[in-house]
C-alpha cells in the first residue's frame, strides 16, 4: 500500500477514553499508516546517509493506566532502539502532525551533542522560518524557530531532562496531511534540511 494521507478519525483517536480502546485505535488506524510512511522515509534516509537506518513504531508498552496523548514512528541508525540515539520522528497529536529530528533526554553523549548545537546556534537559526522547536517531547507546545534563543539550547546542554526537537508542525486542516504524496514529499524535504544537524549530533560522540 502507498500512504493515502491522514483522516479526521486519526486525530479523533486521542479523544477515545480508556487505555485499551485508545491503543486499539492507534494500532488499527495509525500504525498501518506509520508503516507506509516509515518504509518510504527509511529508504530515503538510508540512501541520503549512505548507511542503513531502521524504523521503530512506538508501542507504548510501559503504559498501564493513562492512554497516550500522541503516537509516533522513529527512524534511527540502531536496530534495537532509538531513544538513546539522534533520530527522526513523524507523529500525531489530536490537533497536528510533527515531523522532526529528535534528541530526547535518554540520549547518549547528550552533553557533547548539546555543546555542538550551542556552537551551531546561528546555523540552526538559518533553517526555514516555519520550523518549530520543542524542548519537551511530552508537551504539544513548541517555539517558533524565529523565537528560539541561545539560552534554550544552553538549557538542553545544562539540564539533564531537557530535550531538543526541531522540525515542522502541520496543523489539522493543512492540505499536506490529507494528500499522501504531498505529505511524504514534505516529510522528505524536512528531513533533508535536518540531515546536517543529525550528522553533527552523530559526530559529537
Amino acid at each position: 500500500m502507498v500512504f493515502q494521507g491522514f483522516e479526521k478519525n486519526d486525530f479523533e483517536t486521542f479523544s477515545i477514553d480508556g487505555l485499551d480502546a485508545r491503543m486499539e485505535a492507534i494500532q488499527t488506524r495509525i500504525q498501518p499508516k506509520f508503516q507506509e510512511i516509515g518504509s518510504y522515509l527509511t529508504d530515503y534516509l538510508s540512501a541520503q546517509l549512505g548507511n542503513e537506518v531502521f524504523l521503530h513504531i512506538a508501542k507504548h508498552a510501559r503504559r498501564t493506566v493513562n492512554p497516550p496523548k500522541d503516537t509516533w514512528l522513529a527512524i534511527a541508525d540502531n536496530k534495537r532502539g532509538y531513544k538513546k540515539h539522534p533520530h527522526f520522528q513523524v507523529g500525531v497529536f489530536d490537533d497536528h502532525v510533527f515531523i522532526w529530528l529528535a534528541l530526547i533526554y535518554e540520549l547518549d553523549y547528550k552533553k557533547e551533542i548539546a555543546k555542538s548545537f550551542v556552537k551551531s546556534f546561528d546555523e540552526i537559526k538559518q533553517l526555514p522560518d516555519q520550523y518549530v522547536v520543542s524542548l519537551d517531547h511530552m508537551k504539544k507546545d513548541s517555539i517558533p524557530l524565529k523565537d528560539l534563543e541561545l539560552k534554550d539550547v544552553e538549557r538542553f546542554r545544562d539540564v539533564k531532562k531537557a530535550e531538543f526537537l526541531i522540525g515542522q508542525h502541520l496543523a489539522i486542516g493543512d492540505e499536506r496531511l490529507t494528500d499522501g504524496e504531498l505529505f511524504l514529499e514534505t516529510a522528505k524535504n524536512t528531513f533533508h534540511t535536518l540531515i546536517p544537524l543529525y550528522q553533527k549530533a552523530l559526530g559529537s560522540k
